[in-house]
Formats: structure tokens, C-alpha cells, sequence
């Protein structure tokens, strides 16, 4: 396999990850506060192959008229692309009204909730722009307040958000606080935990719409800054900032450079099918 048939083979399988990617924003357009992910490219290993012309050399060619095209500071063939990195763009989507007292949406950007998720080492924090919450039964006359799969969404102090049963109403005001009816009084009882990603890019997938810091502690420091005033939006829900146009036109992109780097492996090899007919 030659040089050319490497660069394309590697490239295509970058430029399939790609396809994946914009596949799932696609898939994800109606998922509310669904997040777009987009893959930056950086090229692989290159090689520098020197093509300097000494002086003497130049003065040489020029009396016999046969110089070629000097670079100074060489060639450059590099070995493909890759997929670098996986942004996420936390910036805010469309609101769509719900009049559902569990619906809240972030209106800043970069803004998230937290979630406690079970792991093998314990209890992990992880965060979701998308605020459909939803009680949960925790037992001894206490709820939970949960996401849409049922993972406990955290206080300021990051704590499970537990209340009492014996309640006549709930609502969640513009500034996070939970306010419930009991015996026909109304107080404050609990406070959603709000942080802002200072860092996004630092943020990983972690399934179902939800975001963790990355394991090396050198990238996580700094890349969450708790409890932020953030404001909210009652009653209302985040749509997917997923810009189906865009997607639409990083699709055919994609394929087209896919297909570019097809061409060039059977161009390779009916190439190299010529030279072997020549030489028997």
C-alpha cells in the first residue's frame, strides 16, 4: 500500500466519526436541551522532505537551462487527518412554553444543572441543560426531584433535592428557588444548584443528554464554577440549539471528502496495476 492509499484509508475513517456526529445532532433536533456536538480536524504525523537547491547548484542550472521549481523550505506529506476534539456548544436554544410547573429552562449560555449519577466508585456529578424534572418516591414520606431518567437533581450545596409528601402545590421560580404549598402557605424549601462551564470544550459526553468533567484533574480544575445565579424560565423548556441547515450542509461535506479519498485509493491501485503490467 502505498503513501497515498494510507492518507485516504485513515481520513476516511476520521471522516466517518464525523458522520456519526452530525447523524446524532440530527437524530437529537427534538430532544429538549440537546446540545450540538461538532469534530475539529488536526492533521496526523508529517514528513518534511528537504528540496533545497545549493548555490553552486542554481548557478549550474541556470547555463544549461534545466532549473526546477526550487522550495526552500521543502515538502510536506502528511499521513491524514483526525478527529482532535468533540466541541459541544452550550449556547442557548429555542423556549417552548409548557405551562408544566416541573419545566424550567437556563436562559444564559453556558449554564447547566447538576445531576447525582451512581457509579462503581460511589456517586458521581454530572450536569444537563435539559430542566423537565419530574417527584420521585424516595420512602418515609419524602420525594425526590428527579430528571426524565430518574437521577436526583442536586441543591446549591450539592445535595438530592428531597421534600416532603404533604404538599398542595409546587412551583420553581425565575430564580431557582422551589416554592411549595402546604396548609395553604407558600415558602421557599429547596434551591436548584446552577454552575456555569467556564471551560465547555473540557466537558465530556456522558449519555442521555448529560455532560461529566474529564478523569485527568489538571483538565477538570477550572472547568466548573458552582453555584452561579443563573436565571430561569418557569413553565418552560429549552429546545436542541441544533441548526439543521448547518447540518445538513457538513453532511454532504463529509461525503463528498469521503468520496475524494475513495477515488484517490482505487486511482492508487489501478495506478499501481499499470506499473506491474509494465514491468512483466
Amino acid at each position: 500500500m502505498n503513501r497515498t492509499m494510507m492518507q485516504a484509508s485513515v481520513t476516511m475513517g476520521q471522516i466517518q466519526h464525523k458522520l456519526d456526529i452530525i447523524g446524532h445532532n440530527l437524530a437529537n433536533t427534538n430532544t429538549p436541551g440537546y446540545k450540538s456536538r461538532q469534530a475539529d480536524f488536526s492533521s496526523l504525523l508529517f514528513q518534511q522532505i528537504d528540496n533545497f537547491v545549493s548555490e553552486g547548484q542554481e548557478e549550474a542550472a541556470d547555463e544549461t537551462g534545466t532549473q526546477n521549481r526550487l522550495t526552500p523550505e521543502g515538502i510536506r506529506v502528511g499521513s491524514g487527518a483526525r478527529v482532535a476534539h468533540t466541541n459541544i456548544d452550550l449556547s442557548l436554544g429555542n423556549l417552548k412554553k409548557t405551562d408544566r410547573a416541573l419545566d424550567v429552562a437556563l436562559l444564559e449560555d453556558n449554564h447547566l444543572f447538576q445531576l447525582q449519577v451512581a457509579t462503581e466508585n460511589g456517586f458521581e456529578t454530572q450536569y444537563t441543560r435539559s430542566g423537565n424534572f419530574y417527584l420521585s418516591v424516595a420512602g418515609n414520606g419524602q420525594v425526590l426531584l428527579a430528571n426524565a431518567d430518574g437521577l436526583p437533581v442536586l441543591n446549591e450545596d450539592g445535595q438530592p433535592i428531597q421534600l416532603a409528601d404533604n404538599m398542595e402545590g409546587m412551583e420553581i421560580r425565575e430564580d431557582g428557588a422551589i416554592l411549595v404549598t402546604r396548609n395553604g402557605n407558600t415558602a421557599v424549601e429547596a434551591q436548584l444548584g446552577i454552575v456555569e462551564a467556564i471551560r465547555p470544550r473540557v466537558l465530556a459526553a456522558a449519555g442521555n443528554n448529560r455532560f461529566s468533567l474529564p478523569a485527568d484533574e489538571a483538565l477538570a480544575d477550572g472547568a466548573i464554577i458552582e453555584n452561579v445565579n443563573g436565571q430561569l424560565q418557569s413553565g418552560a423548556l429549552e429546545t436542541s440549539n441544533v441548526d439543521i441547515s448547518k447540518q445538513m450542509t457538513d453532511m454532504l461535506m463529509a461525503q463528498r471528502a469521503y468520496q475524494f479519498n475513495a477515488r484517490s485509493i482505487s486511482t492508487s491501485d489501478q495506478m499501481m496495476g499499470l506499473i506491474s503490467q509494465l514491468r512483466s
